[in-house]
């Protein structure tokens, strides 16, 4: 009996020291680099199991022994997995995977406001984004304000132009409205720290008035000499007269080409038969429009025309001698370049 108890002891003593050896390759397997020698790409949906993932990640070649990986956690315990779309670095070990994939070190998306679009056009950009979730797509502009929580406000020039990086499967949602804060702190900055005396009766007039001088601006350094010119237009109670804000009151039916019938056409956003702003934005401002506002280069120049020369560059005067001679010299250059 003696003997046999003593079998019995050695028999679990090898066990014993063979589970210990196993658990011992496990946990160094976890820490040693995964097979595969190049990135591997995984998506993870919501719901998904570890299981799952596991099975994923070893039908790609990432793991060296999935049951292993699996025995692991079950007594380890699992960790919770985030959904979204990873690049496993190639040679990434099981534990280096587990940790990416548990802080949620997903793939960032890009999506590309640009400086002057209008709002429609950013949202077109949204809607069209392959890893954007859109859950506003057909709604009234009133609803989409609305589930941001800025109900009642009209939208041109409230979302602020920039690169946004993201998680796949981001909300159209969240993204306007994170849109919306940046452009809403960019204001309010240079609000707080505009020039004395501006002819503008609050942040919103200022923001009106940056989305013209960012439609008007072909060279980025003439940003604020341009809000000088309207600025000064506006301290004379001369009207604005500016192309763009009749473009944008024309609409969609616009074809490219503006006509003296156009300008002579009135609409809320005409500033040729209209005095001061119009009643919104006309287009999403840059910050350097918005700066350029709050302090505009002031020169007592009244008048500005396109140079001609490709660059953006306009030509800049204070009497209407002046302006008509830099007009006529542009259509000259116009006409010229069309000849050759």
């Amino acid at each position: 009996m003696r003997k046999l108890l003593l079998v019995l002891v050695a028999l679990l003593l090898l066990a014993a020291g063979g589970a210990a050896i196993y658990w011992q390759r496990i946990g160094t397997m976890m820490q040693a680099a995964g097979p595969h020698r190049q990135p591997v790409e995984l998506v993870v949906k919501p719901g998904a199991t570890v299981r799952a993932v596991l099975a994923e990640l070893d039908g790609k070649g990432a793991l060296a022994d999935r049951r292993a990986v699996a025995l692991w956690l079950r007594i380890q315990g699992s960790p919770q997995i985030r959904t979204g779309r990873y690049e496993i670095p190639a040679g990434a070990s099981p534990n280096d995977i587990l940790a990416q994939l548990a802080e949620g070190r997903v793939v960032l998306e890009a999506l590309t406001v640009v400086e002057g679009w209008t709002f429609a056009e950013m949202r077109r950009a949204v809607e069209g984004h392959s890893h954007i979730k859109v859950t506003l797509r057909g709604q009234e502009i009133s609803a989409v304000m609305a589930a941001i929580g800025h109900a009642g406000e009209h939208p041109e020039g409230r979302f602020f132009p920039d690169t946004y990086r993201f998680a796949a499967g981001t909300s159209d949602r969240d993204l306007y409205a994170l849109s919306y804060r940046k452009m809403s702190e960019a204001l309010d900055s240079a609000w707080r720290g505009r020039a004395a005396d501006l002819p503008l009766a609050d942040a919103y007039a200022a923001l009106t008035l940056a989305s013209i001088v960012e439609k008007e601006t072909g060279l980025a350094s003439e940003r604020p000499r341009i809000a000088g010119v309207f600025v000064t237009r506006l301290r004379r109670n001369m009207r604005l007269q500016t192309d763009p804000t009749v473009i944008y009151g024309i609409g969609p039916s616009y074809d490219g080409n503006i006509r003296e019938r156009d300008l002579r056409t009135d609409t809320p956003y005409n500033t040729y038969t209209r005095s001061g702003l119009p009643p919104t934005p006309i287009a999403l401002p840059s910050r350097e429009a918005i700066e350029a506002v709050a302090h505009p280069l002031e020169t007592g120049d009244i008048f500005f025309v396109a140079t001609g020369d490709g660059d953006g560059s306009h030509v800049f005067s204070a009497t209407l001698e002046a302006h008509n001679a830099a007009v006529a010299r542009y259509l000259a250059r116009l006409k010229g370049n069309r000849s050759r």
